[in-house]
């Protein structure tokens, strides 16, 4: 049974219960709670509630500006009143930590009937269903290990392709010098430092990120291979970026690259969304790759936007969340919705073959390639790993050191080790 079925049934039911009873039938509706407040950000989830609507919904939200934990503050505010949101944008760890109180809501039969597990990416599923039935929607997968390159300003400097390892990235950033560029456009801000040094580890070794930012290892938090990571963090601050990281925000940064002033960045996917908003064809004038690798093979680092539903009493809401959850997992949306975010399918059997760019088709083929050679990861950096109390450590020490240029690397790797542990 799908879910128009199973919404057809559905309503015949209350219809017969409101004739018997008197009283009104059921109406799906939704209230979400969600941080997209502005930009393609806001633009997307628009169109979430459109085709809500669409399918017969009442859409409402409430969009929190703003860092994550504004969100949960708010959640926890509505939570403790007694009025828990029908619908929350959550992710990584947040879902099992919410789902521990009880009141999150089963969809495990929608999940049934629409055959999710089938077709969701495999990393996903322990975040979806922490506790093994389906708590949350996966809404998108975006790519963290991107390196992007100004074709023309990389060619203007004598630099033919993108870096493929850590030591033809060092030689190209030389190149970038040595012509009067910036190497890699950067702004310090604790996420965007935490990106650019997880793909660092990532890239140098894929074990050591598995034990130190997946699974929170305090040995391997402050071991030589973490040192060494720091290392070439410390090139890469000091001499490969310019000195004024630290007071840019995004957009100036991301400009750096996008019109030639620098060579690189490293920036997950939704860099996409705005490259083609100022004109720029992605895998033409702007390149794209899989960011710097020490080791042989496809990678990817991976974050997912997912929505979370908590228990509701009321049916209208009861029927809005399997409305809700049902479009979110639609190939319909997942098409509409990444393409206009820069990110990909959660679902793994949508054809990206129209409408979405070279970027995006290269992101799903290295996505697959990833889950057949062992290399797929979350990212510590975006939420997905370490409960966030551990994640803020980490990325508060990395934004130290990247704002520190006394701060040796040992000196670097062990703090971090000694601040996760103090969380313990």
């Amino acid at each position: 049974m799908n879910f128009k079925t199973k919404a057809a049934v559905s309503a015949a039911t209350l219809l017969t219960a409101a004739l018997l009873s008197g009283t009104a039938m059921a109406e799906p509706k939704v209230l979400m709670l969600h941080q997209w407040a502005s930009g393609n950000d806001a633009a997307s989830i628009a169109k979430l509630g459109e085709m809500f609507e669409e399918k017969g919904g009442t859409w409402e939200q409430t969009a929190i500006a703003g860092h994550t934990a504004n969100t949960l503050a708010k959640l926890r505010a509505d939570v403790v009143a007694g009025n828990a949101p029908a619908a929350v944008q959550l992710k990584g760890p947040e879902i099992a930590e919410w789902n521990a109180t009880g009141m999150t809501a089963d969809m495990d039969e929608l999940a049934a009937e629409e055959g999710w597990d089938a077709v969701v990416a495999p990393e996903l599923l322990p975040v979806m269903k922490p506790d093994g039935k389906w708590r949350a929607a996966p809404m998108n997968i975006h790519r963290i290990n991107w390196i992007w390159g100004n074709k023309a300003a990389m060619e203007e400097v004598g630099v033919t392709e993108l870096p493929k390892t850590w030591a033809e990235f060092n030689d190209a950033c030389e190149k970038a010098i040595a012509g009067g560029k910036v190497c890699l456009a950067h702004f310090s801000a604790d996420w965007s430092d935490a990106t650019t040094f997880e793909t660092v580890v990532y890239g140098q070794d894929i074990d050591l990120y598995r034990k130190a930012f997946v699974e929170g290892d305090v040995d391997a938090l402050r071991s030589d291979g973490m040192v060494k990571a720091f290392d070439q963090m410390r090139l890469m601050v000091d001499k490969y970026m310019d000195p004024a990281i630290a007071g840019r925000d995004y957009d100036t940064a991301a400009n750096m690259m996008a019109n030639g002033d620098a060579l690189f960045y490293i920036m997950g996917d939704w860099e996409l969304g705005r490259l083609v908003s100022i004109g720029k064809v992605p895998g033409e004038d702007i390149l794209c790759g899989q960011s710097p690798t020490d080791w042989e093979g496809d990678g990817f680092i991976l974050n997912s936007d997912s929505v979370v539903f908590f228990q509701q009493n009321d049916p209208d809401f009861q029927e809005g969340q399997e409305l809700l959850a049902s479009t979110i997992l639609s190939p319909e949306f997942q098409t509409v919705f990444n393409i206009s975010k820069g990110s990909i399918p959660a679902r793994l059997d949508v054809d990206l073959t129209d409408g979405f760019n070279a970027c995006q088709i290269k992101s799903q083929d290295d996505l697959k390639a990833s889950i057949d050679e062992g290399t797929l990861v979350r990212s510590m950096a975006h939420n997905m790993t370490v409960l966030q109390k551990y994640r803020g450590a980490m990325m508060d020490l990395i934004t130290e050191f990247v704002n520190a240029p006394e701060m040796s690397s040992t000196d670097a790797a062990n703090t971090m080790a000694d601040s996760v542990e103090a969380q313990m």
